[in-house]
Protein backbone atom coordinates (compact mmCIF):
# COMPACT_ATOMS: atom_id res chain seq x y z
CA UNK A 1 0.00 0.00 0.00
CA UNK A 2 2.61 2.38 1.02
CA UNK A 3 4.34 2.02 -2.71
CA UNK A 4 0.75 3.13 -3.69
CA UNK A 5 0.58 6.03 -1.77
CA UNK A 6 4.28 6.89 -3.01
CA UNK A 7 3.27 6.40 -6.86
CA UNK A 8 0.56 8.99 -5.69
CA UNK A 9 2.70 11.85 -4.22
CA UNK A 10 5.44 11.43 -7.10
CA UNK A 11 2.34 12.07 -9.79
CA UNK A 12 1.06 15.03 -7.50
CA UNK A 13 4.72 16.48 -7.35
CA UNK A 14 5.53 15.97 -11.28
CA UNK A 15 1.77 17.24 -12.34
CA UNK A 16 0.78 20.28 -13.16
CA UNK A 17 -2.27 22.83 -12.50
CA UNK A 18 -3.30 21.41 -16.12
CA UNK A 19 -2.89 17.70 -15.07
CA UNK A 20 -4.97 17.92 -12.02
CA UNK A 21 -7.90 19.98 -14.56
CA UNK A 22 -7.84 16.66 -16.61
CA UNK A 23 -8.35 14.51 -14.22
CA UNK A 24 -11.29 17.11 -12.92
CA UNK A 25 -12.77 16.58 -16.25
CA UNK A 26 -12.33 13.05 -16.48
CA UNK A 27 -13.80 12.66 -13.25
CA UNK A 28 -16.89 14.81 -13.99
CA UNK A 29 -17.61 12.98 -16.86
CA UNK A 30 -17.81 9.74 -15.31
CA UNK A 31 -19.99 11.48 -12.74
CA UNK A 32 -22.42 12.65 -15.62
CA UNK A 33 -22.74 9.40 -17.11
CA UNK A 34 -23.28 7.53 -14.09
CA UNK A 35 -25.92 10.21 -12.92
CA UNK A 36 -29.53 9.15 -12.55
CA UNK A 37 -31.47 13.03 -12.04
CA UNK A 38 -30.95 13.54 -16.03
CA UNK A 39 -34.32 13.68 -17.97
CA UNK A 40 -35.00 10.53 -20.11
CA UNK A 41 -35.13 13.16 -23.05
CA UNK A 42 -31.73 14.35 -22.35
CA UNK A 43 -29.98 11.37 -21.16
CA UNK A 44 -28.28 10.25 -24.57
CA UNK A 45 -26.93 13.70 -25.28
CA UNK A 46 -25.64 13.89 -21.87
CA UNK A 47 -23.83 10.45 -21.89
CA UNK A 48 -22.81 10.68 -25.45
CA UNK A 49 -21.35 14.41 -23.98
CA UNK A 50 -19.83 12.83 -21.41
CA UNK A 51 -18.27 9.61 -23.35
CA UNK A 52 -16.77 12.24 -25.11
CA UNK A 53 -15.04 14.40 -22.87
CA UNK A 54 -14.06 11.12 -21.16
CA UNK A 55 -12.68 9.73 -24.01
CA UNK A 56 -10.37 13.07 -24.45
CA UNK A 57 -8.92 13.19 -21.14
CA UNK A 58 -8.68 9.74 -20.11
CA UNK A 59 -5.71 8.38 -22.37
CA UNK A 60 -3.67 11.56 -21.90
CA UNK A 61 -4.10 10.75 -17.81
CA UNK A 62 -3.14 7.32 -18.39
CA UNK A 63 0.13 8.50 -20.71
CA UNK A 64 1.51 9.78 -17.42
CA UNK A 65 1.02 7.76 -14.99
CA UNK A 66 2.17 5.12 -17.30
CA UNK A 67 4.95 7.06 -18.24
CA UNK A 68 5.97 7.29 -14.51
CA UNK A 69 5.20 4.04 -13.15
CA UNK A 70 7.66 2.58 -15.77
CA UNK A 71 10.23 5.16 -15.36
CA UNK A 72 13.30 3.73 -13.84
CA UNK A 73 14.00 5.75 -9.88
Amino acid sequence: MNKLFDFGNRYARESTWKDFALVKICLFSMGLAAGTKIPEKHKKKAIGAAACLFAGTYPLLMTKVFRLAFRRS
